[in-house]
């Protein structure tokens, strides 16, 4: 088999979330929601969101070379992963801050409410349940895994959902009338194909999905077990949690595994620590508020551009 043919099979996209819970809700739920981030509940003091976030999805059916499109693909979707990842990380640094408080305000109490009712916990506000398992929910995921698996399931940016919805990860919803009706849906089914106002917030749905679903239980396991030993996170690693994101089982993780490596995606999860440095709280601002989204790009400072280089 060529390196072309290899390339080629890795790019058409599969099975959609079919068993694992891979649906999008609406999070209009009468939350704080600032800047406009999809309804997230956030801090009032995130970056507003730069206009770049709300571009839709660049045309990549007229890329002929198969390497093209792919850096075109990356290139387009890497910068709004750290955007997405970024505002994660400040959320979790304000997380961290208030865990070590002895009183909260009214405000503090009620975000930390928002937050466990978005991700899905059940604690006492304010106990050290409730700050154990938001640190769990509240974090972020390796761009190899996501850039992966936004090719796999958008055909790289190609397919219907894609183009009509901004929908990279083939999220579903429930309301009529709330996404795309697939054509191939069965009589009496009533899901549709999530739509989301930019690329971006699909991203930020995606993220959100993997830390509250509890199809995702492992991902989280993984990840905390990583960040208790201090380990980078993998996506190759993480990718064992995504057992239920497909009716394929163990073989669609094979697949995503096998994209990773063979796009070399893991130079991203490598980029995405150089930019993080020493992690403080003004970096994360910075990545979080990019006027470019050129400026999160790798090779922005002389360094390798790409997987596919050096």
């Amino acid at each position: 088999m060529t390196a072309v043919n290899r390339a080629l099979m890795l790019c058409v996209p599969l099975f959609l979330f079919a068993a694992g819970g891979a649906w999008y809700a609406s999070t209009s739920t009468g939350l704080s929601q600032a800047n406009n981030d999809n309804g997230e509940v956030t801090l009032a003091s995130l970056p507003r969101l730069p206009a770049w976030a709300e571009e839709d999805l660049p045309d990549f059916s007229g890329y002929r070379d198969t390497t093209e499109r792919k850096v075109a693909f990356f290139s387009f979707l890497y910068p709004r992963i750290v955007l997405a990842n970024s505002r994660i990380l400040l959320e979790r640094e304000y997380l961290e801050s208030l865990s070590a408080r002895f009183e909260l305000s009214d405000q503090e109490v009620k975000w930390l409410s928002d937050q466990s009712q978005r991700l899905r916990v059940e604690a006492e506000t304010g106990s050290l349940e409730q700050f154990a398992l938001l640190r769990k929910r509240l974090d972020v995921i390796p761009p190899s895994l996501i850039l992966a698996q936004a090719a796999n399931e958008s055909a790289w940016g190609t397919s219907r959902f894609a183009l009509e919805g901004n929908n990279l990860f083939g999220q579903w919803c429930f309301s009529k009338g709330c996404g795309l009706v697939p054509q191939s849906r069965v009589e009496g089914a009533n899901h549709e194909v999530a739509k989301f106002s930019s690329p971006y917030q699909s991203v930020r749905s995606y993220i959100q999905n993997l830390n509250r679903h509890p199809t995702y239980q492992l991902v989280r396991d993984l990840r905390l077990q990583d960040r208790q030993a201090d380990k980078p996170l993998s996506g190759i690693e993480l990718a064992e949690g995504l057992l239920g994101y497909s009716e394929r089982g163990e073989d669609y993780i094979k697949e995503i595994r096998s994209m990773i490596r063979y796009n070399n995606l893991e130079f991203y999860d490598r980029e995405f620590r150089a930019l993080l440095g020493n992690r403080s709280p003004n970096i994360f601002e910075r990545l979080a508020s990019a006027d470019a989204d050129t400026t999160l790009l790798p090779g922005a400072e002389g360094s390798v551009a790409s997987p596919f280089e050096g």
